[in-house]
């Protein structure tokens, strides 16, 4: 009798079919590990030395506690993370590991969302990190040790700076091992500061031991207290956030790339484009709170506190939560009038600087100020939560030093200077001492939409939705039939059938 053989519930694929998606990993370049050859061997002991994986072992072992251990690699590094694995299985036995790629928010934050979906209890962060703190999963950090030709950085730095200059030397996490050496080449600049690390409470930094500083700034730990006296001279090129929180801390700032050997000093994000976002805040009557991390330390606490301002303000808010942002999703709630974004300090803040975005974005520093009774900027731009909720509670508790008894129904409207006019609707909260009935009775019982449209107050309160709704020009389908006598629609009836290349009508 033939063996039973199951039935092919798909078209026959070959080898050739998945050609371009074979991918042979031993071939990939990897520029940060300065490879001679395409030799394995050497590929492997490169890999060993640069993610200083004996040392990472060394930290395990003596950790027993830790059996559930996820990886966490950024995409252009997750191409080592099988040898990476394979080298720890190979030393630590009765451990079992993880690889994270494609990560819920940022790539330099800690993914406590992922870790949770395999009840990991410990996560090990490769490559550049912001070393923000975290809500309650344990980790630890491996930054690698790229290799930089510093003869042509020193060259290029004696060509920017005098020697009698205030420069701060930066750069991102990978590249701070580099940064004592630097100095130590460059014994002539006497009022030179490098910023180094400091491992945030409960992590370790494997391949690196930070020093000891006074001053703790932009997650880096400095011999000086004041930056703005300083020129900042920057290893790598910062994303847009970061950057712009480095613009308005340091007297001027100069990038340095690696990959091309030049500098840049500019364009950088403009600061007054973020005032003007603002005053858009200050006048909106419905503000989308986004969150982009759902693992950063005082997250919630931030968010309700943010709540809480936006009320007494009388707005209204809502609470999204839609994984990475993009254009797409966020064109979808267009009864925002402006959204505050809640991440990372170095990746997880929007900066829209090609107005690529239908509504404005704004850091919930930016939105507390907005909201505040006067709005007075001196032009610090504060990104760390920790300094946004230290921020709030100073201004609480001036308002309430301060506070009068004036009644909200009793402030003018609200002066829009990016439109030049006056807007009533910056307060939907406020209550409302008129009630607004409607007096013309709807004779369709089923038109609920248009009923609510039609009312602009609902439980003596503003309705922003009912105001959004009247300033549409198009209300939906059949509404051109809205002031016929005949309501009913036409009768349902069978038309065609068939397959599209054979229909069948009925004659």
């Amino acid at each position: 009798m033939s063996e039973v053989v199951a039935p092919t519930l798909s078209t026959y694929q070959d080898d050739s079919t998945f050609s371009y998606d074979k991918y042979k990993s031993e071939h990939k370049k990897r520029p940060y590990l300065n490879l001679n050859s395409n030799d394995k061997q050497e590929l492997i002991s490169a890999i060993i030395d640069y993610y200083s994986l004996n040392e990472l072992v060394a930290h395990l072992e003596a950790n027993p506690q830790f059996d559930k251990i996820t990886l966490q690699f950024p995409d252009e590094l997750i191409s080592d993370s099988s040898y990476i694995v394979e080298y720890l299985q190979s030393k630590i036995k009765e451990r079992q590991f993880w690889v994270l790629a494609d990560t819920s928010y940022s790539s330099c934050c800690i993914d406590e969302v992922a870790a949770e979906h395999v009840q990991a209890n410990y996560l090990i962060h490769f490559g550049d990190a912001c070393l923000n703190e975290v809500e309650k999963l344990q980790c630890c950090y491996v930054f690698g040790k790229p290799k930089l030709d510093l003869n042509k950085l020193i060259e290029q730095f004696k060509k920017k700076f005098d020697k009698g200059d205030n420069v701060v030397i930066m750069s991102d996490a990978p590249h701070v091992h580099l940064l004592s050496t630097i100095k130590e080449k460059l014994p002539e600049y006497k009022n030179l500061v490098i910023a180094d690390f400091t491992a945030p409470n409960s992590s370790k930094i494997i391949g690196f031991t930070p020093s000891e500083q006074l001053y703790i700034k932009f997650n880096r730990s400095l011999s000086i207290q004041t930056t703005s006296e300083y020129d900042l001279f920057h290893i790598t090129i910062p994303e847009s956030p970061r950057l712009l929180q480095l613009v308005t801390q340091f007297n001027n700032l100069t990038t340095y790339d690696p990959k091309t050997n030049e500098l840049s000093s500019g364009p950088y994000p403009n600061l007054m484009k973020r005032y003007r976002s603002v005053y858009i805040a200050r006048t909106a009557g419905t503000i989308g709170i986004l969150i982009n991390t759902l693992s950063l330390n005082n997250t919630k606490k931030l968010i309700n506190i943010i709540q809480k301002r936006i009320k007494d303000a009388g707005k209204k808010s809502y609470l999204f939560v839609v994984g990475k942002p993009n254009v797409a999703k966020l064109a979808n709630f267009e009864s925002i009038d402006i959204w505050c974004v809640l991440g990372c300090d170095h990746e997880g803040i929007i900066i829209d600087q090609v107005n690529e975005f239908f509504k404005p974005i704004i850091t919930p520093y930016e939105l507390l100020l907005g909201l505040s009774d006067e709005l007075q900027w001196s032009g610090k731009w504060i990104t760390d939560y920790k300094s946004v909720i230290a921020e709030y509670e100073n201004e609480v508790r001036e308002e309430e030093e301060e506070q009068d008894d004036d009644d909200d129904e009793s402030q003018p409207p609200e002066f829009d200077p990016v439109t030049g006019r006056y807007i009533s609707t910056s307060r939907p909260l406020r209550n409302m001492n008129l009630t607004i009935t409607n007096t013309a009775e709807n004779s369709n019982e089923n038109a609920l939409v248009e009923r609510f449209s039609n009312t602009l107050t609902i439980k003596n309160t503003v309705s922003t939705s009912a105001q959004h709704l009247q300033n549409r020009h198009w209300t939906g389908l059949g509404s051109d039939y809205q002031n016929d006598e005949d309501s009913e629609g036409a009768l349902v009836e069978e038309g065609i059938k068939g397959i599209a290349r054979d229909y069948h009508p009925d004659i």
